[in-house]
Formats: structure tokens, C-alpha cells, sequence
């Protein structure tokens, strides 16, 4: 992951996000082993612009044996040309034994991986979930950015063959810590601003800390902090696309905190604010969020050797993983 300053760096521009649309922290509190439930103001939920009827679909389950032996597959170096294709090659296997039909997107500095599966109702339009999975040279990236990689695998098992409004394409990006270059050439060769509704962006939504202090802040916040402990996922949206934030917003036991951070349009950003492969989306007008936590903020093993699947937290990355795939079937029946 692109040094994730990005979720902090953007409140130090909050002055203009405070004054401009504030809705309020949206959290839980980690108390023991249990994520417990608190009264929260949420933001209002934009009209869709689907108005079919939708596909009920039922409820389902993230597995963190599975979540796990993919994050255990990939903890090492994916920074080489022969890395990254050992890491596509894991990820098509897995992709196709979930029963997708996987293509491949080359482009000036890498292979980009991606599937798509059809909704029931033709012109709705279509979510995309993804994540990068190369890394910088001498980090395994358990936390960045397997444990995205591995969420995105189990939504694929887990949705693939459930019948949903929308359709559902799943890319995993390559080059984005050489500079968003996955991202960016997808975005201009393959996406179709017409029919993409939203983007769902992960990275890194594996480790948490509880201990006081362990969550650091950039030192010109303008606002009061929610909490100095790292034991939240940071939801990032451009404005005008509240119903995806909402999406994040469910209240379930036993999961972790959901904070959501509405953002200005693309033009009014600090350039720290676009480092990650949600970027190249909200230049192109697309509505997307990215889905993190928080990175360097809260996770001394960030770009290091040591970033390893000993170090992820297990509870908050399965219930991490959980948020998004429920959120993504959410966001497929608008």
C-alpha cells in the first residue's frame, strides 16, 4: 500500500471537510474480545439510481481458515516480475476454482488480473472490489496487502454464484507501489465510467492495536480525535456517493468499528490524498471509497520486513473481511 498517511492526511484537510459536511464519527468501541455496539448519527442514504426490484440473497459467512491460508500463500516479496506472477498465478487458481473465468489486463509495467460475473437485471450497472497485490521490494505484505487480496478471493467464493442486481467485477491491481500504474491503466482501458456504479478499493484491513496511544494522528488535526487506539476500519468516499459510506454502516455484533469520512471532489484534494488505487477512479468521476486501516498511522511493520501474518490481528481481519463482503452484497442489490 501508498504510505496511508492518506486516511490522517485527510483530516488534516478536515477544516474545509468540517465546515463544508459533518455527520459524525461513525464507530464501535473494542471492548475484551467482543466489538460492542454505540449510538452513532450516520449519514443520509442518496437515492439509487437503480429502481428494479432487487434480489434478496441471503446472508452469508466469511471463513477465516480460508481468509488465512490465502494470506499465508502470499506473505512473501511480490516485488519482482517472477513475484507477481507466482501471486496472479495463486490468485487465478483461486479465482477459478470459486468458478469465475479470469482475464488478464497487460499494461506498461504490469499484469493486471481481473473477473466479472453478470446481475440479474441488464443495465443496472456494475460494483467493482479490488486490491493490489504487489509489494515493495523486501516486505512479504501479510498486511499490505494480502489480507485485501484474501477478502477480495472470499467474496469472490462467497457471491459469485448468488444472484444479484448488479454486476459484480472483482480486479486485483498490480504496480501500485510503483505508483497506482495497475489502477490507473485499468481505469483508462477497461472501465466503463457508464455502467460502474461504485468501486470498493482495499488496503490493508488486517491489524489493529488496542493500546492506548498506539493510533497516531497528524499533528495539525483540526478536529478532536475519535480514539487513540487503532481498533477501527477507516471508510474513505468521494462526495455525493453517501450511499456507499452507508453501506459500511451496519451495526453488526462482534465486528469491528466502521469509520466513515465523506471527501470533497477530486480537485480539491491534497495530492497526499490520492495515493492509493481509489484514486484513479475519483479522477475519472467515478463514486469509490477505500477501505483501510490506516496503515503507518497504526501498523509499525508497514513497508518492513517484518510485515508478516503473525503480526495481523485475527479477529479484526476476519470481522474486516465480513464488513466488506457484506457491504459489496449490499451495494450489488441498489
Amino acid at each position: 500500500m501508498r504510505k496511508l498517511w492518506i486516511w490522517l492526511a485527510i483530516l488534516v484537510t478536515t477544516a474545509v471537510v468540517v465546515i463544508w459536511q459533518w455527520h459524525g464519527w461513525q464507530w464501535h468501541e473494542w471492548q475484551g474480545h467482543e466489538w460492542q455496539g454505540r449510538p452513532n448519527a450516520y449519514l443520509p442514504i442518496a437515492q439509487s439510481p437503480v429502481h428494479q426490484q432487487p434480489v434478496q440473497m441471503p446472508m452469508v459467512k466469511v471463513s477465516s481458515e480460508r481468509l488465512f491460508a490465502d494470506v499465508t500463500a502470499l506473505s512473501f516479496v511480490r516485488h519482482s516480475n517472477a513475484d507477481r506472477q507466482r501471486a496472479r498465478a495463486y490468485i487465478d487458481q483461486a479465482l477459478q476454482a470459486a468458478g469465475w473465468t479470469t482475464q488478464l489486463h497487460p499494461f506498461e509495467g504490469g499484469v493486471n488480473l481481473y473477473a466479472n460475473r453478470a446481475g440479474t437485471h441488464p443495465g443496472s450497472g456494475s460494483i467493482l472490489l479490488g486490491a493490489h497485490y504487489d509489494t515493495v521490494e523486501n516486505s512479504p505484505g501479510a498486511d499490505d496487502n494480502a489480507t485485501s487480496v484474501a477478502t477480495v478471493l472470499e467474496a469472490a467464493r462467497l457471491l459469485g454464484a448468488q444472484p444479484t442486481t448488479r454486476d459484480l467485477t472483482l480486479v486485483f491491481f498490480d504496480s501500485e507501489e510503483s505508483g497506482l500504474l495497475g489502477s490507473q491503466a485499468f481505469v483508462d482501458q477497461i472501465v466503463q465510467e457508464e455502467t460502474t456504479q461504485a468501486a470498493v478499493i482495499l488496503d490493508m484491513v488486517g491489524y489493529a492495536c488496542d493500546q492506548a496511544g498506539c493510533q497516531s494522528y497528524p499533528s495539525m488535526l483540526p478536529i478532536q480525535p475519535p480514539t487513540d487506539r487503532g481498533n477501527f476500519l477507516a471508510v474513505l468516499g468521494n462526495q455525493g456517493n453517501a450511499w456507499m459510506l452507508n453501506s459500511f454502516v451496519q451495526l453488526q455484533p462482534n465486528q469491528p468499528a466502521v469509520i466513515t469520512l465523506p471527501l470533497p471532489t477530486f480537485g480539491g484534494l491534497a495530492p497526499d490524498l490520492v495515493r492509493s488505487d481509489h484514486a484513479p477512479f475519483w479522477k475519472k468521476g467515478i463514486g469509490a471509497v477505500l477501505v483501510t486501516d490506516t496503515a503507518n498511522f497504526r501498523n509499525p511493520h508497514y513497508h518492513q520486513a517484518s510485515d508478516t501474518v503473525e503480526t495481523i490481528n485475527p479477529a479484526f481481519f476476519v470481522g474486516s473481511a465480513q464488513i466488506v463482503v457484506d457491504a459489496v452484497a449490499q451495494l450489488l442489490q441498489h
